[in-house]
């Protein structure tokens, strides 16, 4: 078990209790019409690309510690992370589904209510992947299999990969790292997803 998964090896500690309070601020984001695909991203790859991919796997705990089935998707087609850290095979997943027509590759990782959707391997293009009919498809279906889906997305300001994928879910939700972030390319980030109308849902602020 990854050391970053601290929602599983130390659940009563202070960390663990501010991803239960960010569950809890996002099922209750809008009593109305309620979050089902939410995408994490962070702004630059330099400074929060490795920390996001912690606390989308970290929230995906939590979410399925309340009772909803949840599934935990791998976007990051560049330079995916969620299969290290659950200690994951990556032959398959979600480029194999979409470049082969074949049924999601979901992993059953010894936590009730969750599953994964690792990367699979790398294309040689991505946002043309995310962003195609087929991907519209697979969306539909996840949301079939599980309450909530979460999906961890590339760097705003790297790619459009997230941009394209994002505008295809409920919202989105930005991480940035304190005394690491740059607030020019937290505003840019912002910016570049308001500008294709995309939801942004909140931001977090680690470390």
């Amino acid at each position: 078990m990854s050391k970053h998964l601290v929602t599983l090896t130390d659940p009563s500690s202070p960390a663990s209790e501010a991803f239960r309070t960010l569950r809890t601020n996002l099922i209750f984001y809008d009593r109305e019409v309620p979050l089902h695909t939410i995408l994490i991203t962070s702004a630059t790859q330099e400074s929060d690309s490795a920390h996001k991919s912690n606390i989308i796997a970290n929230l995906a705990v939590t979410m399925a510690q309340s009772g909803r089935p949840t599934l935990l998707v791998d976007c990051d087609l560049r330079q995916p992370k969620q299969h290290k850290i659950w200690a994951a095979s990556n032959e398959d997943g979600l480029t194999t589904a979409l470049l082969e027509d074949r049924e999601l590759p979901m992993r059953e990782i010894g936590i009730e209510n969750l599953s994964l959707i690792t990367s699979g391997p790398q294309p040689p293009n991505p946002t043309d992947l995310l962003g195609s009919r087929k991907m519209d498809k697979l969306i539909k279906r996840m949301q079939e299999l599980a309450e909530i889906v979460l999906f961890d997305a590339p760097p705003v300001l790297a790619v459009t990969d997230s941009a394209v994928l994002a505008a295809k879910l409920d919202g989105v939700l930005l991480v940035f790292s304190a005394g690491q972030t740059r607030v020019d390319h937290a505003a840019r980030a912002r910016e570049h997803l308001e500008r294709i109308n995309v939801k942004i849902i909140g931001a977090v602020l680690n470390n």
